[in-house]
């Protein structure tokens, strides 16, 4: 390789590498700032309580780990529910595997609690949604739900301005031709149509059929709708 075509392409990794930084210290930023509408449920259980017990569907224990230092001293048991098994040691936390669109190994309203951090758009199509979202209401009288909104101009998953509004076979060849966001290139039809539609976007009112007990706040970013959640509180 030339020293220029070397340069070329370590300048092309530092402008990759410095994108994907952003984007986690966007994100971070973001997830701080939803905890901050989180916590004042919490604050409702333990008014009239010891502790509180919360299912985060989806959940791992990074993200708790990141807002830790909001938690204060509040008391809180967390199950982490997640398709794929890891271990966790802290005693305030508990692993279980589990489909979100069933789980009928808990009892109804088992949990103080649920969360649920840009889960539910992952678990299928609209059936897939109706299901995930009737355990939610099920398991415990108060919920926080996020989401991506889907007419914010750029998808979360590919981070490509536009992406998610153009038709399936465009945006399979646009994914074949290169990464996009967390998204690698695909190699074939088949891989791409997958990692397309491992991601389905709602609106609001979509949301609200979801979860129609529930308050939707929206997250919003240079005065755009970012994302929407859906937050039933203690009655």
């Amino acid at each position: 390789m030339s020293m220029r075509k070397e340069e070329a392409t370590k300048r092309g990794f530092r402008r990759t590498l410095s994108r994907a930084t952003m984007r986690e210290a966007a994100g971070r930023a973001f997830r701080k700032r939803r905890f901050m509408l989180f916590l004042p449920l919490l604050d409702q259980v333990l008014a009239s309580q010891d502790s509180c017990r919360i299912l985060d569907i989806g959940g791992e224990l990074d993200y708790w780990t990141n807002v830790e230092g909001m938690l204060g001293e509040r008391r809180i048991h967390v199950t982490l529910l997640n398709l794929v098994p890891f271990a966790v040691s802290d005693a305030r936390f508990a692993f279980v595997t589990g489909d979100a669109r069933d789980l009928g190994q808990f009892a109804d309203m088992s949990f103080d609690v649920v969360h649920s951090n840009s889960v539910i758009e992952h678990v299928g199509r609209w059936e897939d949604m109706g299901a995930m979202a009737r355990e939610v209401r099920r398991l415990a009288p108060i919920y926080f739900v996020q989401r991506p909104y889907f007419w914010f101009p750029i998808e979360p998953h590919n981070s490509t301005a536009f992406f998610h509004w153009m038709p399936e076979p465009v945006r399979v060849s646009m994914l074949m031709r290169k990464p996009r966001g967390h998204w690698g290139k695909a190699p074939d039809v088949d891989t791409a149509m997958r990692q397309i539609q491992s991601a389905v976007l709602l609106d609001f009112p979509m949301l609200l059929t979801l979860f129609p007990d529930a308050t939707i706040k929206r997250e919003r970013v240079f005065g755009m709708t970012k994302s929407l959640i859906a937050i039933r509180e203690n009655r």
